[in-house]
């Protein structure tokens, strides 16, 4: 299996920046942990993939099956050690989490975000958290070498990946300047937050394209309503009727 190929230098780096390990970094967390607790009691009993930073607490194992790995040197470890690709079934997660994996530019985010896609099982969603780079509390990781990213970049990230954009939902997270103050909110006042977190749905596509379009039509009779059938797609074949014709 080839291993995960990092953008930055080999080393403790590779466990993901330590900020994160810090207060600044554990109130941003804490209010973290609580949507995904919320994402996943909302999904199917589907089995799901977790993967964070160091310092970043992996969903209580009682809220489902779930796969957890951590950044490691070379790629990711935890239930399972692996590079990319990740070695998981097409399409068997209705969840997988990403918890700032791709904040400091360890790896090839088109090439993550499509081991995501592949492993999701149709209907299953996709939740991304990464720094918002608009609010104030990004004076806690100035010149940490972290790369905050717009919610822009990640829905043209997505969509190079083929998760549908016009599906995703955007939610801002934790504090806004003291640490304890960890919440979240989708208003105006809520975009100063420090993280921002991502939901798309693997889109299901139907596995049998539909033939002709069969409109029904009702039309006034003489003292009773007629119903009249037309094909769509099947002008003068032998499926279609000429108004007021017989059968």
């Amino acid at each position: 299996m080839p291993a995960l190929q990092p953008t930055r230098q080999p080393g403790n780096a590779d466990l993901g920046h330590p900020w994160f390990a810090g207060p600044a970094g554990q109130g941003l967390l804490a209010a973290e942990s609580r949507a995904m607790a919320r994402m996943l009691a909302a999904i199917p009993a589907l089995p799901w993939v977790w993967v964070g930073v160091a310092g970043a607490a992996p969903p209580h194992r009682d809220i489902g099956r779930g796969i957890c790995m951590h950044r490691a040197p070379g790629g990711f470890a935890g239930s399972v050690r692996c590079g990319l690709p990740l070695p998981l079934a097409n399409e068997s997660f209705g969840a997988v989490l990403l918890q700032h994996v791709l904040d400091d530019g360890f790896a090839d985010t088109g090439a993550v975000l499509s081991e995501c896609r592949r492993i999701l099982a149709p209907g299953g969603v996709l939740w991304l958290a990464a720094l918002n780079p608009w609010s104030t509390y990004r004076a806690r990781w100035w010149r940490s070498g972290m790369r905050a990213r717009g919610p822009g970049y990640w829905q043209a990230a997505l969509a190079r990946a083929g998760f549908p954009v016009d599906a995703v939902s955007l939610q801002w997270l934790g504090p806004r300047w003291r640490p304890e103050d960890a919440e979240a909110g989708i208003g105006a006042a809520d975009r100063l937050r420090a993280g921002l977190a991502l939901t798309v749905s693997k889109r299901v596509h139907a596995a049998i394209p539909p033939n002709a379009v069969r409109k029904l039509r009702l039309q006034a009779g003489v003292g009773a309503m007629r119903a009249q059938l037309r094909v769509v797609g099947d002008p003068g074949g032998e499926g279609s009727q000429k108004p007021g014709g017989r059968p």
